[in-house]
């Protein structure tokens, strides 16, 4: 077998997944009480870790309840100019910027959020757990404790695990990419990215699993590659979430009201 990516990769989800087991029970416990009462579990991440966000929610396999937080701003759509990597990379470390945006999303009391972070050290996310927090969300980081020997950047002396209520980590190495190449200076092939995408997907499995010993079941997104389901079942499941957004809009305007107001 080589000694490339796949191997190194297999060796980091086996080490995750032991280092979170119990953090994992607690997560989807908590998950499955901000569903079961009606509530949203939000995403956000900023760069590379908006595509966990969009692989949780919407796709096949995942089911109605999660919310992607994506701001095209904090999203690479070219890799210079417009929508380039230069500048999300300076927006993404300017406090306050985050605020601005979570203003009018639906954030309410009783839901969670998971914020995707590698490093935990970048304003966007640390913004988003803060804000988060003082709304009365349940938070959890998605990031490598292999960053926490680095010093905080941030005013408030915090980096995104330590502004979370619990941390899923990653393990992921500080430098991300996990193959040495002979000849070549630095590694090469990231791994922060998929071991994120991982630890969600093992949350949305456990969350299920608790919503299930609960009685509860919730619209589950099928491809319609599958005989039977057609495009009109994935509809459906639109229009649940949509129900459920709108109730989230309404409980969370008086809020949004207030803000405007400058309250």
């Amino acid at each position: 077998m080589s000694d490339f990516y796949i191997p190194r990769l297999v060796t980091l989800i086996e080490k995750a997944s032991k280092a979170n087991a119990e953090a994992f029970e607690q997560v989807a416990s908590r998950f499955a009480d901000t569903l079961q009462n009606g509530g949203l579990i939000h995403l956000f991440g900023s760069g590379h870790s908006v595509l966990p966000c969009q692989e949780v929610f919407p796709r096949y396999g995942s089911y109605v309840g999660f919310n992607p937080l994506t701001d095209p701003r904090v999203m690479w759509h070219n890799v210079l100019g417009a929508g380039g990597v230069r500048e999300l990379l300076w927006l993404e470390r300017t406090e306050k910027y985050a605020d601005k945006f979570l203003d009018h999303q639906p954030l309410n009391e009783g839901d969670s959020i998971i914020i995707f972070g590698h490093s935990g050290r970048n304003a966007s996310g640390i913004d988003t757990a803060l804000y988060a927090k003082k709304r009365g969300l349940f938070v959890v980081a998605v990031t490598s404790t292999n960053n926490l020997d680095k010093p905080a950047t941030h005013s408030s002396g915090k980096r995104l695990a330590d502004a979370a209520d619990l941390v899923i980590d990653t393990c992921s190495p500080i430098e991300d990419a996990i193959v040495p190449i002979e000849g070549w200076s630095r590694p090469v092939s990231g791994s922060s990215t998929v071991l994120a995408m991982i630890m969600a997907h093992e949350l949305i499995a456990r969350t299920a699993d608790a919503l299930s010993k609960r009685g509860i079941e919730l619209p589950v997104f099928a491809s319609p590659t599958i005989a039977g389901v057609t495009l009109h079942d994935t509809d459906m499941i639109y229009g649940a979430y949509r129900e459920r957004m709108l109730e989230a809009q309404k409980k969370h305007l008086p809020a949004f009201q207030a803000t405007m107001r400058g309250e």
